[in-house]
């Protein structure tokens, strides 16, 4: 094990170095994040439209590859960060918000809805001058 962490040195330097960067980025991206769903987000039966839905095809084709290759970097760092420095199961959940798949809303709507993480983002929202998080349940 000592041979190989000695042989891979410099990557584990840059993972760590990667880990450093999203604990930072996450600890400033979250709250403002946070504050901008709409209070009644998970409240409404029906979704609102995307914002991207007005741009042209090919545009809104770039954006929605470009966010999703994102969330596959932050699962893939999140995975590598459970063995590394990082707040990993934090980047994983968020590299699977920026991903489509079918149910997403109904998955955001389950892990918003559990308490500690429903108190938590309503505390950061009041921390914002946001109103809270309104859920149908």
């Amino acid at each position: 094990m000592i041979e190989w962490i000695q042989a891979h040195e410099t990557l584990l330097w840059w993972l760590a170095a990667l880990s450093a960067l999203l604990f930072i980025a996450t600890a400033m991206a979250a709250p403002m994040l946070l504050s901008r769903i709409p209070s009644d987000y998970y409240a409404r039966s029906r979704r609102p439209a995307k914002a991207w839905a007005d741009l042209h095809p090919v545009v809104r084709a770039v954006l929605l590859t470009g966010k999703n290759a994102l969330g596959i970097v932050l699962v893939l760092a999140g995975i590598a960060m459970l063995v590394l420095p990082g707040q990993g199961i934090l980047t994983i959940l968020a590299g699977i918000l920026l991903l489509n798949f079918p149910g997403r809303h109904r998955f955001e709507h389950w892990i918003v809805s559990r308490p500690p993480v429903f108190r938590s983002i309503n505390w950061l929202r009041r921390r914002n001058g946001q109103p809270p998080l309104v859920s149908e349940d």
